[in-house]
């Protein structure tokens, strides 16, 4: 019955294409897509409020946070047991996959990232896992906007536009915030866009931004309606919160991947693998119940005016009226969330860092301003700095300043915060860059020589193959051969370079046609010149397995027209430089979405 419903949907949608234009039909999928992408962050975000609402009851009969600590172990392990017999042993975790997916295939991300990560992600984050679930909602909608894209046979440019048109939509419905959906789409995934196209991702995020708005309850989005009056005499104490952020930024990135490349090198069972990581989890969450899930509930209590419930049914309730034990508690429960989201995921969970980053920042700019309200230095308004805190971490984890200034802009309601947002989240990015070259979503691909960055000629030469653009078929000579036979090669092609070669096809030298030019017009100069005396060392050479960056720096600092190209210490061939910029200006041309 449902596939039969879907069917007649999809005729209706293809009778649409058919008497559309390929701009209007565009129009109508970023609708299409926003309205998925909301449903499945609907579905999501109430599965895991509903099992944070059962633990949170359970805990106020017990008094203590025994099923927090349970939970966690059971989505985990559950999760291993979906990869390995749903999923066929894999699922891609990481909004890095979009980036290759645009960047290296064709925009094509598999129907199973549709499904894959929304049932991973409720398992291991709804059942407590200490991670986010904005990650697997953003790898959903570009899997919506890639596989919509894919079965109405549209081009490269259109498939990709979808894939940021389900990013922006997915961003927006987790967070009522559509401008902030669209500046993630834009500033952290695609490489190009040009305005002409900001219509129909900003269609797509303002649709799931409306349906998640009409659908979830407020309580369940992360919304703050209290704030106080931003006072330009606090600036000082903002610029310090802003480098803070970017320390303890740097301090996550690192320390995160560190405890998920070590799971990632234990050669054990995965179940065993997920149980270890998932106990330490719960013995991190028996101690700090916080860490419990995505956090957000416990971020809306920090900027509350009874902060001091976060200690309520804890080892530490005793001390719920005291403020400097709350103050010791939220400062360890920041400092410890980077291995409890480090555990979640390196053991075998499903989420994302976004999340954590709002968590963490949340709680560093409530310790930074209760402990300068407590030590008497200045009176601060703990609530501002608890807000912007988390635009902070944002901006250095992620290096999206404008994402981080206006999501939290618009979750608290308004701009009266724009300001401090801006100081805060344009230094923790500097102090981030300046250390961390690299976003903690995109280490993994640079790692594996696929690096992505803001810089959009790095993107692109990073996408283009190598191997394409060298040529193979040039005539080579050997460096005692008479010079006669270079003039002979020289009269019946169009080469101006060549490589000279030993039997074993080493590369001893180059020959340039602008170098002879004079020599090849004196006859006996050419009957008694051997090779090797007019050949010259290349000034540089190229490896088949550099990086077109890597090439393009070598044109740049030998400034040749042409290269030798060595495989396996071997001639191989030459890469001209014309070539390759045709093939940068061809790349650029398919990226930019218009």
């Amino acid at each position: 019955m449902l596939k039969k419903y879907f069917r007649r949907l999809e005729s209706i949608i293809a009778l649409a294409q058919s008497l559309m234009t390929p701009k209007q039909f565009l129009f109508l999928s970023s609708v299409l897509i926003g309205i998925s992408c909301s449903l499945a962050v609907i579905v999501l975000k109430t599965f895991a409020h509903s099992v944070f609402s059962f633990a949170t009851y359970i805990n106020g009969i017990l008094k203590l946070s025994f099923i927090n600590s349970i939970l966690p172990i059971i989505g985990i392990l559950l999760t291993v047991f979906v990869v390995k017999k749903v999923l066929n042993g894999t699922i891609q975790k990481g909004t890095s996959q979009i980036l290759y997916a645009v960047a290296k295939k064709a925009s094509i991300i598999p129907k199973k990232q549709m499904y894959a990560q929304i049932v991973t992600s409720s398992l291991t984050v709804g059942l407590g896992g200490s991670a986010g679930l904005e990650s697997p909602i953003v790898i959903t909608g570009a899997a919506f906007g890639s596989n919509f894209a894919q079965n109405y046979k549209l081009q490269y440019k259109d498939r990709t536009l979808l894939i940021g048109c389900g990013v922006a939509a997915g961003i927006a419905a987790a967070f009522n915030a559509p401008i902030a959906g669209v500046l993630f789409a834009i500033e952290v995934l695609l490489v190009d866009v040009s305005i002409s196209a900001f219509t129909p991702i900003m269609i797509s995020a303002a649709t799931g931004a409306l349906v998640s708005a009409i659908v979830l309850d407020e309580s369940i989005l992360l919304s703050f309606k209290q704030q106080e009056t931003f006072n330009f005499h606090n600036i000082p104490f903002y610029v310090i919160l802003g480098v803070l952020t970017g320390l303890v930024a740097i301090y996550y990135s690192r320390n995160f991947q560190r405890v998920e490349h070590y799971f990632a090198k234990q050669q054990i069972n995965p179940y065993r693998k997920a149980l270890i990581g998932s106990s330490l989890l719960a013995l991190l969450i028996f101690i700090f119940p916080t860490l419990f899930g995505e956090g957000y509930e416990s971020i809306r209590t920090l900027a509350e005016t009874d902060p001091g419930k976060l200690l309520d049914n804890t080892l530490f309730a005793d001390f719920r009226n005291s403020q400097w034990v709350l103050l010791l508690f939220v400062g360890a429960t920041a400092m410890v969330k980077v291995f409890a989201s480090g555990l979640t995921i390196g053991s075998g969970g499903n989420g994302g860092n976004f999340a954590p980053s709002l968590f963490l920042g949340s709680y560093l700019g409530y310790f930074f301003s209760k402990l300068v309200t407590l030590i008497g230095l200045s009176k601060l308004p703990i609530t501002n700095f608890t807000m912007v805190g988390m635009a902070g971490i944002l901006s250095g984890l992620f290096h999206a300043p404008l994402t981080a200034i206006f999501l939290i802009a618009e979750i608290t309601g308004g701009y009266g915060l724009m300001i401090p947002l801006m100081i805060v989240s344009s230094i923790s990015f500097a102090i981030s860059k300046r250390y961390e070259k690299y976003s903690l979503d995109v280490k993994g691909l640079a790692k594996k020589g696929h690096a992505f960055t803001s810089n959009k000629d790095s993107n692109i030469l990073s996408t283009l193959d190598i191997d394409s653009i060298i040529q193979c078929d040039y005539l080579t000579v050997h460096p005692e051969e008479n010079l006669s036979k270079l003039v002979d090669l020289i009269s019946h092609s169009n080469q101006v370079v060549f490589a000279v070669v030993n039997n074993d096809k080493d590369l001893v030298g180059v020959v340039h046609f602008n170098d002879i030019r004079e020599i090849i017009f004196n006859a006996y100069r050419v009957k008694y010149t051997q090779i090797k005396d007019v050949m010259k060392a290349p000034s540089a050479t190229i490896s088949s397995l550099d990086s077109m960056e890597i090439v393009m720096k070598k044109f740049e600092n030998s400034k040749s027209a042409f290269l030798p190209v060595l495989r396996d210490g071997k001639y191989h061939g030459f890469i001209s430089k014309s070539i390759a910029l045709e093939a940068y200006r061809t790349k650029l041309r398919s990226m930019t979405i218009e």
